[in-house]
């Protein structure tokens, strides 16, 4: 079985972390938890951050700090809430309103008008071209408290673009290395990929901030993430690896949240491979893909089979006709699209071999193991593939084009809505178009939902774009994640959220 096969590679930080949940076993009567007496706490995260930067860093460590805050937020219902703006209108999706709330200040001590908005979007807009991409932005004018912002085109769904940490407001006119943002935290100090130090904001616009010190931690080792926890040198522990879960669970001190995010885990193609461009070569591939044992034994049940890259229940879902994970059927689409098969064993038309390039990483530590499977399991037909694992994905997706799949994760509904994730992973310019998609008629889709305000009209266009992404299997998609969080019991007032997007908050509390 390759079950056993994948956990080889994790047997010895495994048995590592067995070891040390041992010593203090949950149910050899665990000594209760202590508070911090400093009112502090330290969140241990799974993706370094090399910058704080809102505006460019693609980890959002800053809004999910606490540090800056966007104009709109997203709320536990997927809705769009007032934040830094009071209230916006729009009477043509092309000429927007925004009320930016008054009696704020930055950490800096300077208050928050419309210039100051008008300067901090503009900021982001000239260092993020994803930003610029998604905003449409034509000018800016501020006037007091009133923003107004002309887009480029009529763009009904700009205001939830606004929802986007990279789009945070800033005080342009610091000149230090920190940004100073709004939010409930100050920074400290920074360490890039290390750890982000917080102080309470004092001044917070909303009414008291219950911590006075927060300590946000990098590191992209699952297992080291979870001996950090039980070292107890971490309060919260942000994706603790799966494997420990019922571990975490039988810990009276310790409690654990997971639930379905928002998330899916895919494989991306690239389309500059002269066999990966052709449909019937990525619908063939797709048989090699072991779904169910993905979600079950990988995952440990904390996932769901993925069809697309959206929840079945969004009404952009298509009703699609599961994936199964079947050789035979992947040995028959090759033949159907001009490969040979000689011992069960695919040559291109060329008669060569298939020979790819995996690129995986580590901080999501289930896509090493998955990229494990598929291996695998392309090895049955005679495909090699070899697997790289880098450090940094984002960057390294933009920057290079030496590679041939890639397993990636992104948030696909953040705020309820199927354009974020189309604009960015299908449209040319997209920013997370790593594998360089360009299908003109999807294209024309895509342009058609984002000028297009009624939701039902939306959901009609988006639905129709998914089925065409199905149709053409533009990407994999491997599994629906939960979201897992695990904190000691005297944490209080944490919530896992849905969108990812909120982390240290003004109600955080420990006691």
């Amino acid at each position: 079985m390759f079950k056993l096969s994948y956990f080889k590679l994790f047997i010895p930080t495994v048995m590592a972390v067995m070891m040390a949940a041992c010593a203090s076993s949950p149910s050899a009567s665990p000594s209760p938890s202590a508070a911090p007496q400093d009112k502090s706490v330290t969140l241990l995260f799974n993706v370094q951050s090399p910058s704080i930067d809102p505006h460019s860093d693609v980890n959002y460590t800053a809004v999910r700090a606490g540090v800056s805050e966007t104009l709109i937020k997203v709320n536990k219902d997927l809705k769009l809430e007032a934040w830094l703006a009071e209230k916006w209108d729009s009477k043509d999706g092309q000429h927007w309103t925004f009320n930016i709330r008054p009696g704020v200040n930055f950490h800096s001590g300077k208050a928050v008008n419309a210039a100051a908005v008008k300067a901090s979007l503009e900021r982001a807009l000239k260092l993020n071209p994803s930003v610029k991409n998604a905003l449409h932005i034509r000018d800016i004018h501020a006037d007091g408290q009133i923003l107004t912002i002309t887009t480029d085109k009529p763009f009904p769904e700009f205001v939830s673009e606004l929802v986007h940490p990279n789009t945070a407001i800033i005080d342009t006119t610091t000149t230090g290395d920190l940004p100073s943002g709004t939010g409930p935290f100050k920074i400290a100090s920074f360490r890039a990929g290390s750890e982000l130090n917080l102080d309470r904001n004092e001044q917070y616009w909303n009414g008291k901030v219950k911590l006075k010190h927060a300590k946000f931690m990098f590191n992209e080792d699952a297992n080291a993430r979870q001996l950090a926890f039980q070292a107890k040198t971490a309060d919260i522990v942000y994706r603790p690896p799966i494997e420990s879960l019922e571990l975490l669970k039988a810990d009276s001190t310790v409690k654990v949240d997971s639930l379905p995010s928002l998330r899916t885990h895919q494989l991306i193609y690239n389309m500059n491979n002269n066999d990966l461009k052709k449909t019937a070569v990525r619908k063939a591939f797709d048989n090699l893909i072991n779904r169910d044992e993905i979600a079950s034994g990988i995952m440990s049940g904390q996932g769901t089979p993925a069809q697309g890259p959206f929840l079945s229940d969004f009404p952009f879902s298509p009703k699609y006709i599961t994936k199964q994970f079947d050789l035979n059927a992947a040995r028959e689409g090759f033949k159907q699209a001009g490969y040979t098969v000689q011992n069960g064993k695919v040559a291109n038309p060329d008669g060569k071999p298939l020979h790819l390039t995996l690129l995986t990483y580590q901080s999501r530590a289930e896509l090493p193991l998955i990229s494990q499977l598929i291996q695998a399991n392309a090895k049955e037909l005679g495909i090699t593939i070899d697997i790289r694992q880098v450090d940094n994905i984002d960057e390294y997706l933009a920057a290079h084009q030496d590679w041939d799949l890639a397993t990636y994760s992104s948030i696909t509904v953040p705020r309820g809505d199927a354009s974020y994730f189309l604009n960015a992973a299908y449209m040319p310019e997209g920013a997370l178009n790593y594998g360089r998609v360009h299908v003109p008629e999807l294209t024309g889709m895509i342009s058609q939902l984002n000028t297009t305000v009624n939701e039902e009209e939306r959901n009609k266009l988006a639905l129709k774009a998914v089925t065409l992404i199905d149709q053409e299997n533009l990407q994999s998609f491997l599994v629906h994640p939960n979201n897992v969080v695990a904190y000691r019991d005297y944490v209080h007032n944490w919530v896992t959220s849905q969108s990812e997007y909120y982390l240290l908050t003004q109600d955080l509390d420990v006691n």
